[in-house]
């Protein structure tokens, strides 16, 4: 019998129709699930679903060579799923905003911190609630426990580098980062008014306070340094102290809410000195004009399994900009890497990468896609 291709598209024509019947089907219940987990405060992405989802849909097939073909049509449903239910998640949170119901946010410290200004600059005019917790962890910890829609913690500094706790807490908590800060930083050597900068024997800082000043401090080797929980709760511990021997190393904005006095300004070594901080979630967060991505992974311990991990992001044009290693508990030798490189999930050769990734490694997870602060 001799195929007629008109026949044959016609025929293709009437299962398109009701494919498409099917999938608005299946959109209109996604949108549902979207409701639920925005009403229970569910994370979105649920791979260990999705996987079910795959194999189960691949089983149904009556000729089991078109399972990669298969596979490859759900995976693109799915995440186009995925990008619904977000849509709608931000959509409620815009409406809630415009209603003026505030998000509930939290940082590290006390207020006058550097945490602090860097979540009201990047929450600038959004009604909010703010929370301060002791710990980085606890900011972690509300964030995944609902206290907290979002926490801000600092990442990394331009003087001293990354701050591994924060690396190792956003990766075994599983928490999302749906945007960054980065804030010019001035330390400043501050104390009670009467103090002096000869009579003082001791200061208090957190320990990233003491080594972005240590060229100033290692002029004055006789002053103790002692480490505190961090710069805004140094200055407010001093204040509180009535020691006239005593400072703080912290902000002229802490200074000035504690009601102490400069003794020596921008005492931190680098004038460009800049910290990035990350705002993290318990979901993830899509936007369009999202343009940097932070993955990390863990390659097989054998020769040049790191040299082609990194050569993904050559082959595939995508720029690395930051490269961070921490060790796996329990396994010497071997490390996870925090990577960021620029990007949009949505991009062709992101999605190539990311598949590579996926294959080559032990390890690999997307801690988000988030738009990157252009601040210099």
């Amino acid at each position: 019998m001799e195929l007629d291709l008109q026949e044959l598209r016609k025929e293709i024509d009437q299962i398109n129709e009701a494919l498409v019947q099917t999938l608005e089907a299946r959109l209109d219940a996604v949108l549902k699930v979207a409701a639920y987990k925005d009403e229970r405060k569910m994370e979105v992405f649920d791979r260990d679903r999705e996987e079910q989802v795959l194999a189960k849909t691949a089983g149904m097939l009556k000729n089991p060579k078109y399972a990669p073909a298969l596979k490859a049509v759900m995976g693109k449903i799915m995440e186009v799923s995925r990008d619904l239910e977000i849509e709608l998640i931000a959509g409620h949170m815009k409406e809630r905003q415009l209603k003026g119901e505030p998000i509930k946010v939290g940082y590290q410290g006390v207020a006058g911190s550097f945490s602090h200004e860097a979540l009201e600059d990047y929450f600038k005019g959004v009604p909010k609630a703010e929370l301060n917790y002791l710990r980085f962890e606890d900011v972690v910890k509300a964030v995944k426990n609902n206290e907290i829609k979002y926490g801000i913690l600092p990442i990394e500094n331009s003087s001293t580098g990354g701050i591994t706790e924060v690396y190792d807490l956003v990766r075994s908590y599983d928490c999302h980062i749906v945007g960054e800060k980065c804030l010019k930083v001035v330390q400043n050597l501050v104390a009670l008014p009467g103090a002096s900068l000869e009579k003082l024997t001791k200061v208090y800082s957190h320990p990233q306070g003491f080594e972005q000043s240590r060229p100033f401090f290692s002029r004055y080797p006789r002053i103790e340094q002692i480490p505190f929980f961090n710069t805004a709760k140094s200055a407010k511990m001093v204040s509180e102290s009535g020691d006239l021997t005593i400072a703080a190393v912290a902000s002229a904005k802490a200074a000035q809410l504690y009601g102490l006095k400069v003794l020596a300004p921008d005492i931190n070594s680098e004038s460009t000195n800049t910290t990035r901080f990350i705002i993290i979630a318990n979901t993830a967060e899509a936007r369009p004009d999202a343009d940097k991505i932070t993955v990390v992974v863990s390659v097989k311990h054998e020769p040049g399994s790191l040299y082609k991990t990194l050569g993904t992001f050559y082959a595939c044009g995508l720029n690395m900009l930051n490269l961070e290693s921490r060790p796996i508990g329990g396994r010497s030798w071997e490390y996870f890497f925090h990577i960021d490189l620029t990007g949009n999930l949505n991009n062709p050769q992101v999605r190539e990468a990311l598949a590579r990734l996926a294959e080559n490694c032990v390890y690999c997870k997307v801690l988000g896609n988030y738009v990157a602060d252009k601040q210099d």
